[in-house]
């Protein structure tokens, strides 16, 4: 067995453990008890503990979303409706499991958990732009990630809390926000005009 193919399997026998343990090294260990293997087989898998479970699972999640985009046909004609598909997407990637990511959401805004939480939350940001068609080198691609973070986090929150029939609440809030962020374009156009010179707000060379 690959080691990923050990943290997939683990982490989809930890998923159900967090609603109860919540998100714990013995949740993780539990997870791997589920999944018929060694409590050992949880530390070969995740050195980190359950910090470097929450990022696998993130990346594994931000891939499924990827997937679902590449897969969509016919795929939407507007960049915006692009966007809201792969929101969408990625939070149905995670939907069995929505009380692991609310207990997920908690941990992750405890202070000592700022820089996993934003190293994720950009990477699925910049995953979303990725999968869009967005090739952006200039200060727009900083701007369009920071845009796009603020509505998947507060779609976020309203799709944890939403008890509508198909979670249609939530993506009725997604289209609006969207909408709020193609309102700050022609701002960003001039910012970006305004900023970008010769060595000033290149793109990275490494990334979350």
């Amino acid at each position: 067995m690959s080691l990923n193919d050990l943290r997939a399997q683990i982490l989809a026998a930890t998923l159900p453990e967090l609603a109860f343990e919540g998100v714990t090294d013995k949740a993780l260990v539990r997870g791997a008890l589920d999944a018929g293997l060694a409590p050992e087989a949880a530390e070969r898998a995740f050195p980190g503990g359950v910090a470097e479970m929450i990022r696998f699972w993130s990346q594994t999640s931000d891939q499924t979303m990827m997937e679902g985009i590449e897969a969509l046909a016919p795929k939407p004609q507007r960049l915006s409706d692009r966007i809201a598909a792969a929101v969408r997407l990625r939070l149905e990637a995670d939907a069995d499991h929505r009380e692991a990511v609310r207990r997920t959401a908690s941990y992750l805004a405890l202070p000592w958990n700022t820089t996993l939480a934003l190293q994720c939350l950009w990477a699925t940001v910049d995953a979303i732009w990725y999968a869009v068609g967005d090739s952006a080198t200039d200060f727009s691609w900083y701007t369009k990630r920071a845009t796009l973070a603020a509505a998947y986090g507060a779609t976020l929150l309203c799709w944890l809390d939403d008890e509508s029939e198909n979670s249609e609440a939530t993506w009725a809030f997604l289209e609006r926000r969207i909408g709020e962020a193609s309102d700050l374009t022609t701002l960003r156009s001039r910012l970006s005009a305004r900023f970008t010179r010769p060595g000033h707000w290149r793109r990275p060379r490494t990334q979350f």
